[in-house]
């Protein structure tokens, strides 16, 4: 068996489609690879590439991708959710399930048997740049609960599920994207209180755990992060109980190469345990690499890689009624309404036309940021113009390479000059944000800016009108 296996390079779309990665394809599926990391693309693209490639590759190739908020999150046409800490707000356990069951039902139609969610991450510093609306929240026992709910909505309806960032990322204030974030927590508190969410998702039969590139010196005092620490993954095995595939996060990722180069790194994370290396910059390379591990460890990851194609990744790939995505999304929009809520004043009174102005603190970065246009298309007939009553949208999400867990300089003084006559702010992150945005308007949290949630504040915002 070959050790390209635990290998699984990125396939990102351009223009919706996946044409321009075929010499990529051809070379990985030559060389055995385990599967692809998929970003972006159309239902229809995404359905033809995954079909094309399992009957090229004759095997169970695992197509994985980031679902934390919905299938829609990644490919146009599909569902998009609210964000983790929207559904802890709501805390509906029913509510997150049928999330777990849209999630499932929608990515296995279109061939994408693994979903890198939930996050089990705690959302318990403030300074987080990259938790935050990503966590269910800062409840150890609820998010426990919460992500065993969604891995059984998902994984009962044929999805290989993959909690994520064990041990927990919550406590790190920088962003494993930029380097190595460094958590000082005690062993003994980790355990208890970051780690117990994983427990529950091991008790739940997740299939997939994704490791963290963040290091706990207090639990491996070599400062190795935990992806390439023995002591801290084997704590998932022993006394854990996980016997699924063991992943990594990203290999693009600073964190990754803070302590070593790629080749060596992914050495390091095989040998400590785990079995998938998700993402390399130079993913042959990689597989060159690995020669050097011992035979023993790589045959048994392998084995797990093999298993788990098996397991989730046979199931024919096809179309849904469409009348099953009119109800998911019909779901998706009521249970958005229910996440929106004022985390100051009362709810004002408005009148058309709405003079809309936008403080958006996503701009930058290597990646694109969604259409701001929604809430304004929404509004629709009842106006939206100058001269009207002032309603501020702050865009404010948690972003790769964004490196902060506040609202920038340049968005303060934004909002220090037009919060005073807003008559609306309108916060599209977390609602702990809202201590930074001056004035006394009111300020409705509608959690991040997708278009899902553009759509369910400007229907509170109409019912105010």
């Amino acid at each position: 068996m070959t050790r390209a296996r635990l290998v699984f390079p990125a396939l990102r779309a351009r223009g919706g489609v996946f044409t321009h990665e075929r010499a990529k394809i051809t070379a990985a599926l030559a060389a055995g690879v385990g599967g692809f990391i998929l970003f972006g693309g159309t239902r229809a693209a995404v359905t033809a590439l995954t079909r094309a490639l399992r009957l090229e590759a004759k095997r169970g190739l695992l197509f994985g991708s980031d679902l934390e908020r919905g299938p829609g999150q990644q490919f146009r046409g599909l569902t998009e959710l609210p964000p983790p800490a929207a559904l802890g707000f709501v805390d509906d356990l029913d509510a997150t399930y049928m999330a777990g069951t849209i999630t499932a039902t929608e990515a296995q139609a279109a061939g994408v048997c693994w979903g890198f969610a939930p996050v089990c991450d705690l959302d318990l510093e403030p300074r987080n740049p990259i938790v935050q609306t990503r966590s269910f929240g800062p409840d150890a026992a609820r998010v426990g609960a919460h992500a065993a709910k969604w891995i059984a909505g998902c994984q009962e309806h044929g999805v290989m599920a993959c909690a994520k960032h064990y041990p927990g990322h919550g406590r790190a204030t920088t962003d494993s994207h930029e380097g190595l974030p460094v958590v000082q927590t005690t062993v003994d508190e980790l355990r208890l209180t970051d780690v117990l969410p994983f427990g529950a998702a091991v008790q739940a039969g997740v299939g997939s755990v994704m490791s963290a590139f963040v290091a706990y010196p207090a639990w491996d005092e070599s400062g190795a992060a935990a992806a390439f620490s023995r002591p801290i993954l084997g704590y998932l095995r022993d006394p854990l109980g996980f016997k699924g595939l063991v992943v990594t996060d990203a290999f693009i990722m600073a964190g990754a190469t803070a302590a070593q180069s790629e080749g060596p790194a992914a050495i390091a994370a095989v040998t400590a345990g785990c079995d998938a290396l998700l993402y390399p910059t130079d993913w042959q390379a990689v597989i060159r690499a690995l020669d050097t591990v011992p035979a023993e460890r790589t045959e048994e990851a392998i084995a797990r890689v093999d298993a788990a194609g098996n397991q989730w990744c046979r199931a024919e790939v096809g179309a849904l009624n469409p009348q099953v995505y009119l109800d998911h999304q019909q779901f998706a929009d009521g249970l958005a309404n229910r996440t929106v809520h004022l985390v100051r004043g009362e709810a004002p009174r408005l009148a058309p036309p709405v003079s809309v102005e936008i403080v958006d603190d996503d701009v930058g970065g290597p990646y694109g940021i969604p259409s701001r246009e929604v809430f304004q298309k929404e509004l629709g007939a009842w106006g939206v113009g100058r001269g009207g009553r002032r309603v501020i949208l702050v865009y404010a999400e948690p972003r790769s390479w964004k490196g902060r867990g506040d609202l920038g300089a340049r968005s303060v003084a934004q909002l220090e000059r037009l919060a005073p006559n807003a008559r609306l702010v309108v916060l599209f992150g977390h609602p702990r944000l809202a201590a930074q945005i001056p004035g006394e308007a009111p300020i409705l949290c509608a959690w991040h800016g997708q278009a899902l949630m553009q759509r369910a504040a400007a229907r509170w915002v109409k019912q105010q009108i």
